[in-house]
């Protein structure tokens, strides 16, 4: 009984920090009393939800109230299969050893897997995401490198022909890649050419590649064609994958990790 309140107070913790960045992201100007009444919970309940998300950095505080800190179509993203982002960013993490040099492309799943790198010695991430640095910066034992390039707030990464030869310069053991669309017949898509150029090159520099895309981007195809899924080692998603999809993804040769 106890544990089934404190997963139902996480559940309403979770829907509020979601209306709370819809409202925030609509109108920055709102207070913390205008946001309560809106919710109808308690100007403290508010106070502690926003604590949370700055924590999260996701929004910044100010006096009375809170302004969001990404641009808007990163927050849309960010609110979308949110609990299957963190098990599929939990599980991509257990692939990473101690030691390992690893490359993680931007993305709203991609970077959630850093704070679960806590505890793990000595790794070398190369990224073009910029929502990594809150947890990397408080992880001592992460060294981090940052492609040169230019930075598109809509998509929180480093793009451009600057990154994309960044990255030629490292070799890695692991690359945990991003997708806005996978299946057999398309392969791998982005919405935009610049992301698609960025993921190649980070499979083509790494030992093994592993997709880390929730359910929802199966069976939907991208502006930009990436690459096919044979350049795959692997893909982590959810277990709303349909079972058909799986099976036929494994026929192929692929492993599906399903959390």
């Amino acid at each position: 009984m106890k544990e089934s309140r404190k997963a139902c107070a996480m559940v309403q913790m979770l829907g509020r920090e979601k209306e709370i960045l819809r409202i925030l992201s609509e109108d920055s100007g709102k207070t913390v009393t205008e946001i309560s009444e809106m919710l109808e919970v308690s100007a403290v309940t508010i106070r502690s939800d926003l604590k949370t998300l700055a924590d999260k950095g996701l929004v910044v505080r100010t006096r009375g109230g809170a302004f969001p800190a990404f641009h808007p179509s990163i927050l849309e993203r960010q609110k979308h299969m949110v609990e299957e982002k963190e098990r599929i960013a939990k599980a991509a993490a257990s692939h990473v050893e101690d030691g390992d040099n690893i490359m993680i492309v931007a993305g709203t799943t991609t970077p959630l897997m850093v704070k679960y790198l806590l505890g793990k010695r000595d790794i070398h991430i190369v990224t073009n995401s910029t929502l990594i640095y809150p947890q990397a910066r408080i992880n001592p034992s992460i060294r981090l490198t940052v492609v040169a390039g230019e930075f598109r707030p809509s998509a929180e990464a480093i793009l451009g022909p600057e990154a994309i030869q960044g990255l030629t310069r490292f070799h890695v053991q692991k690359a945990f890649l991003g997708a806005d669309g996978f299946s057999l017949g398309t392969g791998i898509t982005a919405d935009f050419v610049e992301v698609a150029e960025i993921v190649k090159m980070a499979a083509s520099r790494s030992e093994q590649s592993l997709l880390l895309a929730d359910s929802s981007k199966y069976g939907r195809a991208g502006f930009a064609h990436i690459m096919g899924l044979d350049v795959l080692d692997g893909i982590i998603t959810d277990t709303g994958l349909p079972s058909s999809a799986s099976k036929a993804l494994e026929e192929f040769g692929l492993s599906v990790e399903l959390v």
